[in-house]
């Protein structure tokens, strides 16, 4: 096998010393706290330079928003499968929200670190942030992808706005993890089930035609408080 060949698919140095940085800044968040570590820090246990660490990451909140991508990129790999099996609704949104948890277990220490940022609706480190907004819309479309791919017909009132329901959904889920201590998550596992099937029975019966005033007025209420939660709105 030829260099080329051998070396087609792994990354790049800069991809490699990006990773590095990350992975460093991860360690140190867990070790030292979020607050107390320093972007100096970082990049000496990375070993490179200062002004290379900044090359890569603008500040720690750029270093947090990469975090994020690594995991939704993770998501989403661990979600083909899934997707491309299951054609039922309620198979599809466990499926999906049973990868999240398994991709993020080997972060669940480092999740709880950064929580008590992420939690300040003004940092952007919070998932509803403008700075968040990238992964937060690409989380939103792999819900979209749940449920326009999935063999169940809605009204399209609530197929336009149940993906983002979905992600919401998700949050909570990860909300409650964060906080489990049950062996292997199993309480959360329990939770994803058990919601799972109720969101189902609850689009059900949205989705009846004598249900259109009430699903019309709940899903006002629902782009009102959408826009009054939206940063400069």
């Amino acid at each position: 096998m030829s260099p080329a060949k051998k070396d087609a698919g792994a990354p790049k140095k800069g991809e490699r010393t990006r990773a590095k940085i990350l992975d460093t800044a991860l360690a140190l968040f867990q070790e030292h706290g979020y607050e107390a570590t320093t972007m100096r820090r970082i990049a000496e246990g990375a070993g490179v330079a200062l002004g290379n660490a900044y090359y890569y990451f603008e500040s720690k909140e750029h270093l947090i928003q990469g975090f994020y991508a690594k995991t939704h990129v993770e998501h989403l790999a661990a979600c083909e499968p899934i997707l491309a099996r299951e054609k039922d609704l309620v198979a599809r949104l466990k499926g999906v929200l049973h990868a999240k948890v398994d991709t993020a277990e080997p972060y669940h220490r480092i999740s709880g670190v950064l929580f008590k940022s992420a939690a300040d609706p003004k940092s952007p480190l919070s998932p509803f942030s403008s700075a968040s907004a990238p992964v937060r819309t690409d989380a939103i479309e792999l819900m979209r992808r749940v449920v326009d791919e999935s063999d169940g017909r809605l009204p399209k009132d609530l197929a336009e706005r149940l993906p983002e329901m979905l992600w919401l959904h998700e949050m909570a889920i990860i909300l409650f993890w964060l906080h489990d201590e049950s062996p292997g998550r199993a309480r959360t596992r329990h939770l994803i089930d058990r919601t799972a099937d109720l969101v189902a029975k609850l689009v059900s019966v949205a989705s009846f035609p004598l249900m259109k005033p009430l699903r019309t007025s709940a899903l006002e209420l629902f782009d009102e408080l959408k826009h009054d939660a939206t940063p400069g709105a």
